[in-house]
């Protein structure tokens, strides 16, 4: 469970993007929504430690994010929309490094590079690759392991046919397993029918759709709706 407690925080001082906003993400996929400028990325990066809020609290687990940090991130995989990696080293010790901390065999990581076709790129540096190919590297490092939590801004972004088949199947299969999985997508099509919850976010708020209507019509009209950045009809 991610608990966001009472969060403001602001890129500029005159301009908070969020303030006191509180939300708890529990198990299942949960799709994030809202027009571009609306906070989705921002809530993401939040949530994984990469931003630090200006005040409030998050927990991964029952630990705070901040305070407990080895513990709460332990548990969290993020796929940014920009990756942002170390420009140097090769996509294969990066993979083993992630390898490493969860804990699995390189085999793993081998694995995960293969599903995303970066097995022939992986001795190359991270300066040789394009952005495509970057997001790949690290959706591969999402994919090592079982984290308990992942926060995925765009993973079909970039991706052929069958990447995005192979990426879907492991979502549903992480889901299945109990994961909380965290989805920013323009496209909702692939996951409006594995979707149990949503979060529309607007004007620095969030409304948190904790079930989603049965009738697979509804709940694709309340999640078009929250991504226009509307209120549902009452």
């Amino acid at each position: 469970m991610i608990q966001i407690e009472n969060i403001s925080f602001a890129y500029e001082k005159s301009s908070p993007v969020f303030q006191d906003l509180t939300l708890t993400i529990g198990s299942g996929l949960t799709l994030l929504l809202g027009p571009n400028g609306s906070g989705k990325t921002t809530l993401l990066k939040l949530a994984a430690g990469v931003e630090k809020y200006d005040r409030g609290r998050i927990r991964v687990d029952g630990h705070d994010l901040w305070k407990e940090e080895i513990e709460a991130r332990r548990a969290l995989a993020y796929l940014p929309e920009h990756p942002d990696l170390t420009p140097y080293a090769s996509i294969r010790e990066i993979i083993r490094f992630v390898c490493r901390l969860r804990g699995e065999s390189p085999a793993r990581g081998e694995e995960a590079l293969a599903v995303l076709n970066m097995d022939r790129s992986a001795n190359r540096s991270v300066r040789e690759l394009s952005q495509g190919q970057r997001r790949r590297a690290v959706l591969a490092a999402a994919m090592i392991g079982r984290p308990g939590h992942l926060l995925l801004d765009e993973p079909l972004e970039a991706m052929d046919r069958r990447m995005r088949d192979d990426i879907l199947v492991w979502i549903e299969g992480r889901v299945s397993d109990g994961a909380s999985v965290v989805i920013v997508s323009h496209a909702l099509d692939p996951f409006a029918r594995q979707a149990a919850a949503a979060v529309g976010m607007r004007d620095g708020r969030a409304e948190f759709h904790a079930s989603l209507p049965a009738a697979f019509e509804e709940k694709s009209a309340l999640l078009e709706r929250l991504a226009r950045g509307l209120p549902p009809i009452a």
